[in-house]
């Protein structure tokens, strides 16, 4: 936007009142009623009123601050449509906002600002001014921060990238980040595309300049293209069973808290999933053992699942129910069925894994082993940790439900007559060993091993001498890679 220049001799002798101020804006092609001239000038008085003791801006000068100031706030208006509500991020002393308003009226205008002084002074001219549609928002805008708005306005000096980053929660889709920057932006932009470029798309980037001053602008603004969480929420929440729980005694939580043990979880028949990439896999995979999504009220919905009950809990339950500390939502599954195993019934054809394991983390992993090297089920033995305990399933990486599990009788109730490659510190050389076509592999207990009856036919991973022993589910992962490496 070229617009004509006054002499600068000329603009320093104006005298301040409202008709110099209507004259002052007038060339750059700003024209307000008398009303809007009233108010304008009432908010410039206040400014100036409270000026020398808030440090509101500073610009002293009568003509540099309708220029740099209130006509530099209103230009974007005469670039572009403006949407509405609009958020004027870190507004200061309220700019671009207040002149924005009184320019255009209609405009829904959100102040937000988070030094207090400066709320302060925002309230007492939205007092002073009395126009509807204008409101303070006190505080740091986050991406926590959700009031729907179809579009924000800023001219701070952060980033586009950190600007688009703080805006994600409360900008409607198709919303508006509308940049009042300098000439000199264009590293800044090319920042931000190679973030956000699946988010935001540049849509304007226009050079102007503020009307008789040196100063060159560029207005950039891009169209936010995906939906934000608010309305995913929202749409999530229609026809769902929805649950909002703040207490710790509300009975739904009661039942989650109990999943934490391993006796909680085989009574209630379900158990608790953590970790954003674990709880996206099972969703997937295993959709029909899934039964809540479970998170903090401002935390997403499941993007699929609409099956899912949402239970909303209040932060400080969430976090007594996120034991590794992930801040993500969790998911609560019923368990799949595990019918029991007896000896008379043998093995099928390959390798099935028995774990008498009471360490959950090592149930866990011996679980992704059997599954990764292709054991074809796993039985769990009566000393056994249970395998959906919240350590077992994340050691687990989600397989055990991606193999059948079966539960057994005790270690030592396991008949000596059966197929079996038991493994034993002091057993025969693995290498040496032969695999059965349908065996069981049996490790024994972390620390106590295998009974004695068990010893003098198993075998053994040779390893270097200082080292007293393997861990006993890395020591069925290597008998297993073994078995397979055979093509057995």
């Amino acid at each position: 936007m070229m617009l004509k220049k006054q002499p600068s001799s000329s603009l320093n002798r104006i005298s301040p009142d409202m008709a110099q101020m209507d004259a002052v804006l007038r060339p750059c092609g700003i024209r307000l009623s008398q009303v809007q001239l009233r108010q304008l000038w009432a908010y410039h008085s206040l400014l100036r009123e409270r000026n020398a003791d808030l440090n509101l801006t500073r610009v002293h000068n009568f003509a540099n601050m309708v220029l740099k100031l209130y006509a530099d706030a209103m230009l974007p208006a005469d670039l572009l449509e403006l949407p509405s509500p609009l958020l004027d991020l870190g507004t200061g002393p309220g700019m671009p906002g207040i002149p924005l308003k009184i320019y255009r009226p209609s405009l829904e205008v959100i102040l937000a600002e988070s030094r207090g002084k400066r709320v302060d002074f925002l309230q007492e001219a939205v007092a002073r001014l009395g126009l509807p549609g204008l409101s303070v928002e006190r505080g740091r805008i986050t991406e926590r921060f959700e009031t729907p708005v179809a579009g924000v306005i800023t001219r701070a000096v952060e980033t586009i990238e950190k600007t688009m980053e703080r805006v994600t929660g409360c900008l409607a889709l198709n919303g508006l980040v509308i940049l009042m920057k300098g000439p000199h932006c264009d590293e800044e932009i090319a920042r931000a595309q190679e973030r956000f470029s699946d988010t935001f798309t540049k849509v304007s980037d226009r050079p102007y300049r503020i009307p008789h001053t040196r100063h060159a602008r560029r207005l950039v603004v891009y169209r936010r293209m995906d939906e934000p969480l608010y309305s995913r929420r929202a749409r999530a929440m229609e026809g769902r069973d929805v649950r909002t729980i703040t207490s710790d005694q509300n009975p739904v939580f009661k039942d989650l808290k109990k999943t934490l043990t391993g006796r909680g979880i085989q009574k209630s028949g379900q158990a608790l999933v953590s970790g954003e990439k674990l709880v996206g896999e099972i969703l997937a995979a295993h959709p029909d053992c899934c039964r809540a999504w479970v998170s903090r009220q401002d935390q997403p919905p499941p993007d699929t699942a609409a099956y899912l009950s949402w239970y909303q809990l209040a932060p400080e339950l969430l976090r007594d129910l996120d034991i590794f500390g992930t801040r993500a939502p969790l998911l609560l599954i019923r368990l799949p069925d595990m019918p029991p195993w007896t000896p008379s019934e043998g093995f099928p054809a390959g390798a099935s894994v028995m774990i008498p394991f009471q360490d959950p983390e090592n149930v866990g992993a011996a679980i992704r082993s059997a599954a990764a090297l292709g054991a074809v089920q796993v039985i769990l033995l009566a000393e056994s940790a249970n395998p959906f305990h919240p350590k077992a399933l994340r050691a687990s990486g989600g397989a055990v439900l991606s193999l059948p599990l079966r539960s057994g009788p005790a270690l030592g109730a396991v008949p000596p007559e059966l197929p079996i490659v038991a493994l034993s510190a002091d057993g025969t050389d693995i290498r040496q060993a032969e695999f059965p076509e349908a065996f069981g592999l049996l490790v024994g207990l972390e620390g106590r091993g295998l009974p004695e009856h068990w010893r003098p036919r198993a075998v053994r991973i040779p390893i270097r001498p200082e080292v007293e022993s393997l861990n006993a589910a890395a020591a069925m992962a290597v008998t297993l890679y073994e078995w397979k490496r055979r093509g057995l």
